[in-house]
């Protein structure tokens, strides 16, 4: 399926029904008074998150959603029937927001949360609505209220827990396939992946975490160059971000700190924000490095981009290494989780006191 992470569409709830003007007309009932029901709602147009989806192609080709309008009223006391409701399912992660303005309206963050995105107008009066004693034949009435109509941007950011990031052909492909039940496209060609893939990691019994491959970034990525640009909002909403560094390159002439650097510069030319997450480096192919000069390469790769965080030397092909790796990416993100979720503490001048059952004497 074609991965896309952005659309516009055009949403119009339906419009209410007229109101009517009717009289009883029966045997025997000379004054039968006013009997015009009102008219139905729309329908509302809903959207609701859906983790079985992962891509918004389908309002791609599918731009205009109109809800049904809802029916006049009718004699005898009849109201009309509200217009049938539309339901879009979108993606876990969707941001709608206004295509004009550029206003964020919703974000679809937990699956099968739902939020009404267009309101079906009410339904207008009938005549009975109008009768008083000083006005008995009403012939009055109301027309429906037109439904919200309104041109959408919708814009998928993949929430995942872990991204990876990297030069092409640096082996994030093979990690995420090696650590997880995602199986990416791998070919020994930079820019193998085109589109961004998730992996579930499995820990242990109800343990586990979301990891994001992303294609890879070049310099200039952050000003269009090569595919990564595209996808760099996916890991806007990461807890951690996993530096991949091909340590083997295929050209003796290219410096793996060199790409490391621009790569670092890339995040923070994009988003400032981006650029402050957790970034753990992870060394990769070491495989491929004759074991006795592994040490002296690594030393020399870290001193030489002065990096300070956390330092993971594998191999994904071989996964010599990856389990240490994932275990201590887990113990990360669970540490982020309970922090984002700690209680809040209440000033205890605002506490209530259960009431005072003592006896008076």
């Amino acid at each position: 399926m074609k991965f896309v992470d952005e659309a516009f569409i055009d949403i119009a709830a339906g419009d209410g029904g007229n109101g009517c003007v009717s009289f009883r007309h029966e045997k025997y009932k000379e004054f039968g008074g006013p009997n015009g029901g009102d008219g139905g709602r729309g329908g509302h147009v809903y959207a609701v998150a859906d983790s079985n989806l992962n891509t918004l192609v389908d309002f791609r080709y599918s731009r205009r959603h109109e809800a049904k309008r809802g029916e006049h009223g009718m004699g005898s006391d009849m109201f009309g029937a509200a217009g049938d409701d539309i339901l879009l399912k979108m993606p876990v992660g969707t941001i709608i927001s206004d295509a004009e303005t550029g206003e964020v309206l919703y974000e679809l963050l937990t699956e099968g949360e739902v939020v009404t995105i267009a309101k079906g107008g009410d339904g207008g009066f009938g005549n009975m609505r109008f009768k008083s004693a000083i006005n008995r034949a009403p012939r009055q009435k109301t027309p429906g209220w037109p439904g919200e109509k309104k041109s959408l941007k919708l814009e998928l950011k993949v929430l995942a827990d872990v991204g990876l990031l990297g030069m092409p052909n640096a082996g994030k492909s093979t990690l995420i396939s090696a650590i997880s039940n995602a199986r990416p496209r791998i070919a020994d060609y930079p820019f193998t992946t085109l589109h961004p893939n998730l992996g579930v990691v499995r820990v242990g019994p109800e343990q586990s975490f979301v990891v994001a491959d992303l294609p890879g970034l070049i310099e200039g990525a952050s000003e269009g160059a090569g595919l990564g640009h595209l996808f760099l909002r996916h890991l806007q909403r990461t807890r951690l971000l996993l530096h991949v560094i091909d340590m083997a390159p295929f050209d003796d002439a290219v410096d793996p700190v060199a790409q490391a650097k621009a790569i670092v510069g890339e995040l923070k030319k994009y988003d400032a924000a981006l650029y402050e997450k957790p970034r753990w480096l992870v060394l990769n192919k070491l495989d491929m490095v004759p074991a006795d000069e592994r040490a002296a390469r690594v030393k020399d790769f870290v001193k030489r981009l002065r990096f300070k965080g956390p330092v993971f030397e594998i191999s994904a092909l071989t996964r010599e290494g990856c389990e240490h790796l994932v275990q201590a990416v887990y113990q990360q993100v669970k540490a982020q989780q309970a922090a984002e979720h700690v209680p809040v503490e209440v000033d205890p001048r605002f506490v209530e006191l259960p009431p005072d059952t003592s006896s008076s004497t």
